[in-house]
């Protein structure tokens, strides 16, 4: 069934030009969007998504009560929520795979959505890329829509701050507007975000990434369980030499956006680095081959666990 607005379906766009073109009110929506102010996310009710992950859960989750995701700048935010249950997943998508991406964003909500007795409907809320040099993020944008209008069920797309509604020009420089969303579960508010804490577990999820790990489910919201793993790496990975160049070049060679990225990019890449030839191999953190598993505590925190029933 196709992707819709304001109940209509449309037709695949050629470009996001095309797209605004024919919605107006697409942009003032995102226009509205990315005036809102900016929250800093508590983290003892967070559950955060880093890129090439997604999660999905409840109102009903006593461990959840914000999905959140940052630091995207070419890479686009898709959050899919069902207005019957509330039931919402959080992607963080940066091209590598949105074709077999969007189904399981779209499984794991209608999963959590069976009962009859909350008649809702599905929408869409696309946030992320800017203006940039590349077009990565128009790429990204269109092959997201043309994803979603593939799938079976019908999707209102509601938000659709992407491209160059999300773009913002600073000294001269284009930027991404909007570089983190959250979603409330319990009203299904969805507003820009940030997030000084990305747990649980940061430095083994970016080096996941950075290893050429794909788009992964990271939560069990039966059981309130974050599941990272297994995955593995080459023990003998040529990495070191970046611990010593200058910010400049690791812009350059490792960031889709050089000019546009977070301050603490450089930090964090170097860090995940760090991580790895720490860890040169992988089968120390997932002894037997079994995923690392992470329940919140009474105080808010993520802790680690060894047996999940």
């Amino acid at each position: 069934m196709p992707l819709l607005i304001q109940n209509r379906r449309i037709e695949r766009p050629g470009s996001t030009v095309d797209l605004f073109a024919r919605y107006p009110h697409l942009q003032e929506n995102a226009r509205v969007f990315r005036s809102k102010p900016v929250v800093d996310v508590d983290p003892k009710c967070l559950l955060y998504i880093q890129q090439r992950e997604f999660a999905a859960t409840t109102p009903a989750d006593n461990s959840v009560a914000v999905l959140g995701s940052d630091d995207a700048t070419t890479c686009h935010l898709v959050l899919v929520r069902h207005t019957g249950s509330g039931a919402a997943c959080l992607a963080h998508c940066d091209g590598s795979s949105t074709w077999s991406e969007v189904p399981l964003i779209v499984k794991a909500v209608t999963s959590l959505s069976k009962d009859p007795a909350k008649e809702g409907r599905l929408e869409l809320h696309l946030v992320g890329g800017f203006d940039d040099e590349s077009k990565m993020s128009h790429k990204l944008s269109l092959n997201l829509l043309s994803a979603f209008q593939r799938q079976k069920e019908d999707i209102h797309l509601e938000t659709c701050c992407i491209t160059e509604m999300n773009d913002v020009l600073v000294d001269g420089v284009h930027r991404p507007g909007v570089q983190g969303i959250g979603v409330n579960l319990k009203t299904g508010e969805v507003f820009p975000a940030s997030f000084p804490h990305k747990g649980p577990a940061e430095e083994l999820r970016s080096a996941r990434t950075f290893t050429g790990g794909q788009m992964a489910d990271i939560y069990d919201s039966n059981k309130g369980v974050v599941k990272i793993g297994p995955c593995k790496w080459s023990p003998n990975l040529d990495i070191s030499f970046w611990l010593s160049q200058d910010d400049d070049t690791i812009l350059k060679y490792l960031s889709t956006s050089p000019t546009a990225e977070p301050p603490h990019f450089v930090q964090h890449i170097k860090s995940t680095i760090q991580f790895l030839l720490e860890h040169p191999s992988s089968d120390s953190i997932f002894p037997g081959g079994q995923p690392q598993h992470y329940r919140r505590t009474e105080q808010g925190d993520w802790e680690k666990h060894f047996t999940v029933r």
